[in-house]
């Protein structure tokens, strides 16, 4: 359901929106002596997908099985009709749209409102506790470099399993401002009982911890955490957790409150399939002055969650695209959405269950794992092998997966089904697998 903002709302967005922040709905102005020419919105109705005809909604390149899903999503066909409309309907604009000197529809002011409205319809959350980035990692390391609540000597906690972008960040604050890093690996074969207990170790040998990064979902192996549990085992002990939803958001059936988390951060471009440089950071509207804004941005209110984005031009028609990739989520549903997509994981892995040089990266609790799922063939021990294996499932059977370093554990091949993919392209790399199983062996 789109959200007409009122008079008030315009006005308002109008000086407080980030230049990050536009609509699916804005309507190109007209040149010189020219009508305007309306963009036309794509009705998607709820939960109006059945996840079995999702292939039909994208146009992939039919010679390859993309199982790569994971680095950002191919955007449905509509969507991607639609970002092209405002990628014209932004150029012959220019100015005029951004400057805000048209009423109505037709100004970034309207625009701003729009994706955070559908943003936060999405998640569950009120308008104001968004701000669009240019992607997950940007977001995440906002939220990091500008935490405020740090002093020279504080600890700040990772583990092997985040995001080498979100470690960069954990790390800066070691190097630029005085803070002690302390890493820990993740326990594996995870279960739940274990990665509460190797959190709650850590937190406990270091007392003067202030900072926690959580990973919803790994980027390298897919495990999912008990996220709640650790920012309710963290708050216990006086520890802020900063929260990478990033394979998340729009991939699990799940709201921000499930998290209880203060402050989160994920890529908009991922499993919402809006197109490339669109990311989203969440601040509980209680902790919004924990949070700095970004590089001296006065040029918000110091109390608008827009002031915590750098200020800058940016990619508006991809801004323009959120609030249908938004429709096209509901549109599938998120619970079948999430039933979907692990159903095509399950089916590959249970497949080559019976293989024994074959080792998934997470366990077979259904809580600890959805779509992402990494696996090591015996004898992979080392980057230039996994390396190898990725080779040898592309060139020879035109499989897409992509190594993963940075696992304690040793290296992983990350397989990642997207919306697009097929029975015959999950069972096709359980083929592969069959086949190839013993190459170091």
């Amino acid at each position: 359901m789109s959200v007409t903002p009122s008079r008030r709302d315009l006005l308002k967005s109008a000086a407080m929106a980030g230049p990050a922040l536009l609509s699916a709905q804005a309507v190109a102005a007209p040149a010189a002596g020219r009508p305007a020419r309306p963009a036309a919105k794509a009705v998607l109705a709820p939960n109006s997908i059945p996840p079995s005809a999702l292939p039909g909604h994208f146009d992939v390149d039919p010679t390859i099985r993309n199982l790569e899903a994971g680095y950002w999503s191919v955007m449905p066909r509509v969507v991607a009709q639609a970002y092209a409309r405002h990628t014209e309907e932004v150029n012959r604009s220019n100015s005029i749209f951004a400057r805000n000197v048209l009423p109505g529809e037709a100004c970034l002011a309207n625009g701003s409102r729009e994706a955070q409205v559908a943003i936060a319809r999405q998640v569950g959350c009120a308008p104001e506790e968004i701000a669009v980035a240019r992607s997950g990692s940007d977001a995440l390391q906002l939220l990091i470099a500008n935490y405020r609540g740090l002093k020279p000597g504080d600890a700040v906690i990772y583990c092997d399993l985040d995001y080498d972008a979100t470690i960069g960040a954990m790390e800066w604050l070691g190097t630029h401002r005085g803070a002690r890093v302390v890493k820990f690996a993740m326990p594996e074969p995870a279960t739940t009982a274990n990665i509460l207990a190797a959190y709650d170790e850590v937190l406990k040998r270091t007392p003067d911890a202030k900072l926690l990064l959580v990973t919803q979902v790994s980027n390298r192996t897919g495990l999912v955490t008990p996220v709640r549990e650790i920012v309710a085992m963290a708050r216990a002990r006086g520890v802020d957790t900063i929260v990478d939803a990033a394979h998340g958001i729009a991939l699990l059936d799940f709201q921000l409150a499930d998290l209880d988390a203060d402050f989160v951060a994920w890529s908009v471009h991922k499993w919402t399939s809006a197109p490339l440089g669109t990311g989203a950071m969440y601040i509980r509207k209680s902790r919004l002055a924990d949070i700095d804004i970004a590089y001296e941005n006065h040029n918000l209110p110091a109390d608008s969650i827009n002031a915590r984005i750098p200020p800058g031009t940016v990619n508006f028609a991809a801004m323009l695209t959120i609030p249908l990739a938004v429709d096209f989520h509901f549109a599938i549903g998120a619970a079948a959405k999430e039933r979907h997509m692990r159903a095509l994981r399950n089916r590959w892995v249970d497949a080559v269950r019976d293989l024994p040089n074959v080792t998934m990266a997470v366990p077979d609790d259904p809580a600890r794992y959805c779509t992402i799922t990494s696996f090591r063939l015996k004898g992979m021990d080392s980057d230039e092998k996994a390396k190898a294996v990725q080779q040898r499932l592309f060139e020879k059977y035109r499989i897409l997966t992509v190594w993963r370093t940075g696992v304690a554990r040793g290296p992983v091949i990350r397989v990642t089904p997207g919306l697009y993919s097929t029975q015959a392209d999950v069972d096709a790399l359980a083929a592969a697998l069959r086949a190839e199983h013993a190459m170091f062996v």
